[in-house]
């Protein structure tokens, strides 16, 4: 139900009812209905859960129009006209009984177009041929159904590359996983309930870091079996998803494959995506990462992000486009209706939750960062584009994984490979002097922790900094250490110390009332330097109450944990991100005060040095992310070897 709108709507050529469907289908040259429609305009009549037959066939009702111009079933023309050898394609349709198929496109702007419309009586297979060419900076494919008097029967449809057949190119498929195994037997099951995707597959991975391993979960050894000796399971200490991903580049260019497929653990896979991805890649000018598209897990229509760059002032991921939006739910505008979604978007990486990788590429320019987790994928792109790789990120391949908003990233243990990762990302890629604005703007974020009473987040982002000072020779060593060693400081950090008992706390005693009885409001942009001062002195300098420490003042909801907002309490119970437990917030001057100078003199001698950084980093690159140098971490934490 929840997902059908990406698959198949009822509505016309320029726009869609909104419907309520059924289904999880489609395959990536084969294209399909959802396997129900609950509910169509009523222009349109209803369509039924038994109007549809199979992953690639359904039937319109007499009278009934179905489009297929969506996300996952639509031709993303523009991406293969600008980066493969193809210059046109081939719609072939399959149907039985009477009616109309009508081919539309579109351009960069979103102006559709009516391209061709047929008539079809009896079991008929329409073959259209479509030039590329018009498709410089955008535009897709699609076509339309509409049954006439009687009920109208796709058997099956087809976007096909015109000319001689071609042996696939062979994959690793490669999941890193940690405590994941409802998840990896989910997309083992998938996979091997799709024999089309599990045919490009030369070898499926998992690269097991947990200590509740996959192949003792309940129900392995029968998937495995199905597998036919296709899987394979590699056990190594937690290494992180830089650690695990890069097992996975290893053993792809070990058994020779022409790809490894990067896939995160906790993800559903459109399983179409994998014959996409590949048939896409095999038919560019020249090695080219390829990456799916990212859906919310929980949401399923909404797509997490299009396309991503990396700011190269900022260093910080971006959007290529203005219009672009972030979290777009196709439940409430279609791709027909939606103009920034036609305009081609060119990427500098794709994420690794779905990333396909030539193994070609890999032997150029080596394997990730040896950083566990945060920004590997990111400076993998920008490498890779640096030494003339392109990545694409391809519209109609996906996966439904859990996005960011329903994660303490920022606040978490995660913060420290943020504050470090990024840097380093920076020092080896910044065309800037002193990395742009990087430093200068983890200041700020230091500061705004600090204000927020989020002193492990900050004490963390503190032994970033050091560690980073240490230098590139430390990453490898450094690897399988440094999360539990952060983790070994939270009982020192009462914010960082969670319980699910919302009764755990002390109930609120009584604040202040908001100034003159407005809520809290974020400082402009011209009184934020005054704003922020005045604020740090009186962190610095106000005696905690005795109040505030024997109760909280308040109970703060995740979604208003704002710096500007609990900068102005002593004391606070904040919920996490997924809402399972909060933890309290304390004001502690003496620890404001030790974290701010030393993130102050850390920041001040990374800015000083920054050339010097740079140059170490960058001559370091090609021996950290070796495939020797991996390999010596992999035969140090195997567990297989002990």
């Amino acid at each position: 139900m929840d997902t059908a709108l990406l698959y198949v709507d009822t509505g016309t050529a320029m726009g869609a009812a909104f419907n309520t469907m059924d289904g999880s289908m489609t395959t990536a040259s084969k294209t399909t209905p959802a396997s129900a429609v609950a509910s169509a305009a009523a222009s349109q009549g209803e369509v039924h859960v038994d109007d549809f037959t199979s992953r690639t066939s359904g039937l319109a009702r007499a009278g009934q129009r179905l489009s297929f111009g969506t996300y996952f079933n639509a031709f993303a023309a523009s991406y293969w006209r600008r980066w493969t050898n193809v210059e046109k394609i081939r719609l072939q349709v399959a149907t039985a009984g009477s009616g109309v198929v009508s081919i539309y496109r579109s351009n960069a702007r979103g102006s559709l177009q009516h391209v061709e419309t047929r008539r079809v009586s009896g079991d008929t297979v329409s073959t259209f041929e479509l030039p590329l060419k018009p498709f410089g900076d955008g535009g897709w494919y699609w076509f339309d159904l509409v049954a006439g008097s009687a009920p109208l029967t796709l058997n099956a449809a087809e976007w096909q590359a015109p000319g001689a057949e071609h042996t696939p190119g062979s994959v690793t498929l490669e999941i890193t996983t940690l405590n994941k195994n409802e998840f990896c037997l989910n997309n083992l099951r998938i996979l091997a309930n799709n024999p089309d995707a599990l045919a490009y597959l030369k070898e499926v991975l998992i690269v097991d870091q947990g200590t509740k391993k996959v192949k003792d979960a309940p129900g392995f050894a029968e998937i495995e079996a199905r597998f036919g000796g296709k899987l394979r399971m590699i056990h190594q200490g937690n290494l992180g998803g830089s650690g695990g991903f890069a097992r996975g580049m290893y053993e792809a260019v070990q058994n020779d494959s022409d790809y490894v497929l990067l896939l995160d653990d906790d993800v559903v896979v459109e399983p179409e995506s994998i014959v996409r991805m590949v048939t896409f890649a095999d038919h560019c000018n020249k090695p080219t990462i390829v990456g799916g598209h990212m859906f919310d897990l929980y949401n399923r229509t909404v797509l997490h992000t299009f396309g991503e760059t990396v700011n190269p002032y900022r260093f910080q991921p971006d959007h290529p486009i203005k219009e672009q939006v972030l979290g777009h739910d196709f439940a409430r505008t279609n791709l027909r209706t939606t103009p920034w979604m036609h305009r081609r978007v060119d990427v500098d990486y794709n994420g690794w939750w779905m990333c396909l990788i030539p193994t070609k590429v890999i032997r150029d320019i080596g394997l990730s960062l040896p950083v566990f987790i945060k920004w590997d994928d990111a400076e993998y792109g920008v490498r890779a584009k640096a030494a003339g790789y392109n990545t694409v990120s391809l519209p109609g391949s996906a996966v439904w994984h859990i996005t960011w908003a329903d994660k303490d990233d920022a606040v978490d243990w995660q913060a420290y490979f943020h504050s470090r990762n990024r840097i380093i990302t920076a020092l080896l890629h910044s065309p800037y002097p002193h990395g742009g604005r990087v430093v200068r703007e983890g200041s700020f974020i230091d500061v705004k922790h600090l204000i927020s009473m989020q002193y492990f987040t900050a004490q963390t982002r503190v032994m970033a900094l050091q560690d980073l000072l240490a230098g590139p020779g430390k990453l490898h060593e450094i690897l399988a250490h440094k999360l539990p060693e952060i983790q070994s400081m939270r009982h020192a950090y009462s914010e960082a110390k969670f319980e699910p008992d919302p009764e755990a706390f002390p109930t609120p005693g009584v604040s202040k009332p908001p100034r003159r009885g407005r809520g809290f409001q974020p400082p402009s942009y011209i009184t934020l330097v005054p704003w922020a001062a005045k604020t740090i002195v009186r962190h610095l300098t106000k005696p905690v109450s005795k109040t505030s420490i024997e109760r909280p003042e308040a109970r703060v909801a995740h979604i208003d944990n704002k710096w500007w907002r609990m900068s102005q309490y002593d004391s606070a119970v904040v919920t996490n991100a997924d809402g399972t437990a909060a933890s309290w917030y304390h004001r502690d001057p003496e620890k404001l005060r030790d974290l701010l100078v030393e993130g102050m003199r850390l920041n001040a001698v990374i800015l000083k040095d920054w050339q010097r950084l740079s140059e170490e980093y960058r001559q370091a690159l090609p021996v950290i992310t070796s495939l020797e140098a991996w390999k010596e971490t992999f035969d140090k934490y195997s567990e297989e070897s002990k």
